[in-house]
């Protein structure tokens, strides 16, 4: 083969390395977004904010941390009464939004997927509590209401204290599940109770 085939081969060669290595090095932050950097399994302590940048290929890798209002949600969070009654709650959504300058610290102590640890967990945790010192009456009807707010205010707690930097906008809790006989119980006394006033009404 011609000398000047393989420096032309060796050179297609080297080009299409180097096209790759570039392609691999360049990547871009979204709007909303900050970047942070691992190099070997290490967190580096450079972040980025939102447009194209650069990194070293194959040896750093990067993930995308969203820093605008989000909306997390725990779904089917089992949860036991004080009277021993086991009911599902479907969904709980969690707003929060992260604050950019926060996002190295939280990072480094909870992983880029920190909402797993400090939204998710602590949701089962709370609702785990509140349900454990209330009967089946006060968690369906009575105080049903307030468990939004309770739990906005307890996430927040902890968040302040061992993230700060996360706020908690607002949490919506769907009404929970409750065994079925349970349920025509609730619902036959709702109708008794109707009557009633409808009768009383009427008088």
């Amino acid at each position: 083969m011609p000398l000047e085939t393989n420096v032309f081969i060796g050179t297609g060669i080297a080009f299409g390395l180097l096209v790759v290595a570039f392609n691999s090095a360049i990547h871009k932050i979204e709007e909303g977004h900050v970047g942070v950097y691992y190099r070997g399994g290490a967190l580096l302590d450079t972040t980025s904010m939102p447009g194209f940048h650069m990194m070293f290929p194959v040896l750093t890798t990067y993930r995308s941390i969203q820093v605008t209002l989000q909306t997390d949600e725990v779904k089917n969070v089992p949860c036991g009464t004080s009277g021993g009654v086991m009911i599902y709650f479907d969904r709980i959504e969690v707003v929060n939004i992260l604050n950019s300058h926060a996002v190295y610290d939280i990072v480094r102590n909870y992983t880029a997927d920190y909402d797993k640890a400090l939204i998710f967990n602590k949701v089962h945790h709370e609702l785990n509590q509140f349900c454990s010192i209330h009967s089946l009456q006060e968690v369906y009807i009575d105080l049903f209401d307030q468990i939004d707010e309770n739990l906005k205010i307890a996430l927040q707690k902890d968040l302040d204290q061992f993230a700060p930097g996360l706020i908690v906008q607002a949490v919506r809790v769907t009404k929970p599940k409750i065994p079925e006989t349970i349920r025509r119980n609730y619902e036959l006394m709702e109708v008794t109770i109707q009557y009633k006033l409808l009768t009383l009404d009427i008088v």
